[in-house]
């Protein structure tokens, strides 16, 4: 898991502008090892972000508790492979386990932008803007006259954004383990200081 910071640019070796994102990615900490013996699938929980202990409630300060750490903000699942028996409970994780140049995709909730008409949430075309049309930003023809209703799934306006999103593929191009900081290529979604998840690209 990693926070959004913002965006910047790093030049290559040939001068070359790469538009960047800044994550901070950890550190993060091994709250919870789950197996198939115990419950049916592998994973791990993750934890980010740590706060004060009294603004967590009972339950939740015993799981942190077992498992040796602080109490955080985030929890997430990850699922891991059967044979990858490398994490131990209470486990550090930082940004160091990436390198330049591998591939990840990063997932977050975009921006909302709250309710939105049918030209900016899904880029119908606008009506006559002249000659007595008074027709200008509607959504257009709802279908057959002799239906007598919308048919489902018809694109209309509605709640714009806010919504998760994957961006697959992105490369990384440097690492500071130092200060637990990912530049990744590219943007990626999200606000700044929204959270983030960075995982394994799955197309290579």
């Amino acid at each position: 898991m990693a926070k959004k910071i913002g965006m910047t640019q790093v030049f290559d070796e040939q001068g070359r502008a790469i538009p960047v994102t800044v994550l901070q990615a950890g550190p993060c900490y091994v709250a919870q090892l789950k197996s198939v013996e115990t419950d049916g699938y592998n994973s791990i929980q993750l934890a980010f972000v740590e706060k004060k202990e009294q603004r967590v409630n009972r339950p939740l300060r015993g799981h942190f508790k077992r498992a040796g750490i602080k109490p955080c903000r985030y929890l997430k699942e990850f699922k891991v492979d059967r044979s990858d028996r490398s994490f131990t409970l209470g486990q550090e994780l930082k940004a160091g386990i990436f390198t330049a140049g591998d591939s990840v995709d990063v997932c977050a909730v975009s921006r909302g932008k709250g309710f939105a008409g049918s030209i900016k949430r899904l880029g119908f075309h606008r009506g006559p803007e002249t000659h007595g049309s008074h027709y200008h930003r509607g959504p257009g023809s709802l279908g057959s006259i002799a239906a007598n209703r919308v048919f489902k799934g018809r694109p209309l306006p509605g709640r714009m954004g806010h919504s998760q999103i994957t961006v697959q593929n992105l490369s990384i191009v440097r690492v500071d383990s130092d200060k637990n900081i990912l530049l990744v290529s590219g943007s990626v979604p999200g606000p700044q200081g929204g959270l983030v998840e960075v995982k394994e690209s799955i197309k290579k």
